[in-house]
């Protein structure tokens, strides 16, 4: 089991075995709030793991399931909760990577 707790994050993530009974794979798009998309994905690249570009969607929208509308790069405005990237664990399931540069109000 890995207790992951980001510098200074009030949030853990807890990974390993016997910790749910959900069906492997069965995640998708848990979302992961990064200050930087970029660095957060190369640091990911470093440690061995297949990680997307980065990419953002076309129509303005910040989360869509499936690939439809993606559009490769940072957001054109780098705009807080925009710029993905997307990669799945060993148990199939789907991780977001999201850059969260200024939080919204009330979050």
């Amino acid at each position: 089991m890995a207790h992951l707790t980001p510098p200074g994050s009030a949030a853990s993530i807890i990974i390993g075995r016997g910790i749910t009974e959900a069906t492997r794979g069965s995640l998708k798009n848990t979302l992961v709030a990064v200050d930087d998309v970029v660095a957060a994905r190369g640091e990911l690249i470093e440690k061995g793991i297949d990680v997307s570009e980065v990419f953002h969607f076309a129509d303005g929208s910040f989360l869509r399931l499936g690939n439809e509308a993606r559009l490769p790069g940072l957001h054109p405005e780098r705009a807080s909760y925009f710029s993905l990237a997307s990669l799945s664990d060993p148990d199939g399931n789907e991780w977001l990577l999201q850059e969260v540069t200024t939080r919204a109000p009330g979050r």
